[in-house]
């Protein structure tokens, strides 16, 4: 019965609300990200994208909106990138990924964030922390638009994909503790093997005061290593994948997806 509602609200969305197919396909060649998927893919994510935009709010700062235009084509480049995490789910299991938040909101530059951290000895440390987005339980998802603008790319770094990983991180207990929901077919037991062994080669590599594999950013904290490495298996996944290949395999068994496939063989690395 609710699989049956669930498809009448999808396909009378649909009737209502088509996905504009110009501004798609504006959006996919804006961004290589997007413009190497399948067709069905491609058509997927562009529907799924477009009611992300109905069901979320996207709203500017107001003194960046004041100069900067942000097209159609741009709104749904931003809403795909977000999508992109659940494209191998089902929808309700994406509708209930994302269900934590309903706003994204783009700042004109980064931001700064008072920290406090305690170290090993019991230390009380408080510092200034620039971040070109966040991610609070309650909160909207919070990106910086000159770092939005250098995503979607192959270079490994996209703010979307990295602030919407807590957001699935946060699934469980409301935490970023690098510990998503799995599901059922996966261990928590491999889960946790896996991430602290990479976790232990980054600080490896730090320690002996060498560049790890990955963004160092990794380093600093289990939940942002879990958001990196999403960051990498999308957008970089020649690197994770040379770097970690156990990590990308339970990833690519996580997302059910594999985006070295849809690399171009001019981006390898």
């Amino acid at each position: 019965m609710f699989d049956r509602l669930r498809r009448w609200r999808a396909e009378r969305f649909e009737a209502r609300h088509p996905l504009p197919a110009e501004a798609w396909a504006e959006a996919r060649s804006r961004l290589p990200l997007l413009a190497f998927l399948s067709d069905e893919e491609g058509q997927r994510l562009g529907r799924r994208a477009w009611h992300f935009l109905h069901a979320k709010r996207t709203s500017m700062h107001p003194d960046l909106a004041a100069h900067t235009p942000f097209d159609e084509p741009a709104q749904l480049a931003l809403a795909a990138q977000a999508c992109l995490l659940t494209l191998g789910w089902s929808d309700d299991e994406h509708d209930e990924a994302f269900a934590g938040f309903h706003e994204i909101l783009i700042l004109p530059d980064a931001f700064h964030r008072q920290v406090e951290e305690m170290d090993e000895f019991g230390v009380m440390h408080a510092y200034e922390d620039e971040r070109a987005g966040e991610t609070s339980a309650q909160g909207p998802v919070v990106v910086a638009f000159p770092d939005l603008m250098e995503s979607g790319d192959f270079s490994g770094f996209n703010v979307v994909i990295h602030e919407l990983a807590h957001k699935l991180d946060m699934g469980n207990s409301l935490d970023i503790d690098g510990f998503p929901p799995l599901p059922r077919d996966m261990d928590p037991k491999e889960w946790h093997r896996v991430f602290t062994a990479v976790w232990d080669d980054l600080q490896a590599h730090l320690e002996r005061g060498e560049a790890p594999p990955i963004d160092d950013y990794a380093a600093t904290h289990p939940g942002e290593c879990f958001a990196v490495c999403c960051e990498y298996f999308f957008s970089g996944p020649d690197v994770l994948s040379g770097a970690y290949p156990e990590l990308y395999d339970l990833l690519t068994r996580y997302f059910r997806q594999d985006p070295l496939k849809r690399l171009p063989a001019d981006e390898l690395r």
